[in-house]
């Protein structure tokens, strides 16, 4: 049976307010509970049911119950590029300036770096012909860019091994510049996490460059050396 995208149910999904910022929480790339949901949602815990059930079935959200609770994560990483898609073409609204200034800095695009941090480590890599540009936004690594990313602690074999785009460019909407993204995006981001080069803000997309991560980065010429 032919059939096409139900475009309309779709945006009917998403339009909702309070289902577009469940969405928008899930940026964080961590699996939430329907409680963390509905709080940062602003409704009540069994008004965010129903919205949940509407977003799992349109295939955007899926859940795993764990103990008595049930986790909500994206069903795809198409679902966080759709995201980061609305956020940035949506209109800006005014918000106090020390709330902007961190996320625009360096924050996380579900899995990977974005920011300015995001789009500086990018370019710097592009510059060092670490990445070179394949098909329409997709990236290879040179094989420069492979000893390189080695020697930072990148496992390059998994993320080529993970089932999803391996290296693509992901426009960001802050900067309005590309940042890296796919699965080896994930994957620089997971190793800068373990070595303690980055720190997460608890409950947030923004992330801390720590000193040691700024010194180390630097020395990899993907940062201006630390004053």
């Amino acid at each position: 049976m032919n059939a096409e995208p139900d475009l309309a149910r779709i945006a009917s999904t998403i339009g909702d307010a309070r289902r577009i910022q469940m969405l928008a929480l899930l940026m964080e790339g961590r699996a939430l509970t329907a409680k963390e949901l509905a709080l940062g949602a602003g409704i009540e815990p069994a008004t965010a049911t129903s919205h949940l059930r509407r977003l799992v079935d349109d295939g955007l959200l899926e859940c795993a119950a764990q103990g008595r609770h049930k986790y909500f994560r994206f069903a795809s990483e198409d679902v966080a590029h759709l995201v980061e898609s609305l956020m940035r073409v949506a209109p800006a609204r005014k918000v106090v300036a020390q709330q902007v200034e961190p996320i625009r800095a360096a924050r996380f695009c579900y899995d990977h770096l974005a920011g300015s941090l995001g789009t500086g480590l990018f370019s710097a890599m592009l510059r060092k012909g670490w990445l070179r540009d394949g098909e329409p936004r997709q990236l290879d690594v040179t094989a420069k860019g492979n000893k390189s990313l080695a020697a930072l602690g990148v496992d390059l074999d998994a993320a080529r091994g993970r089932r999803r785009q391996f290296a693509c460019r992901c426009l960001d909407w802050s900067e309005r510049q590309d940042h890296l993204g796919g699965s080896l995006g994930a994957a620089i981001a997971d190793s800068f996490r373990q070595s303690r080069w980055i720190e997460r803000q608890k409950h947030s997309r923004v992330v801390r460059i720590t000193p040691s991560g700024r010194a180390a980065l630097a020395d990899a010429g993907l940062l201006r050396a630390p004053a």
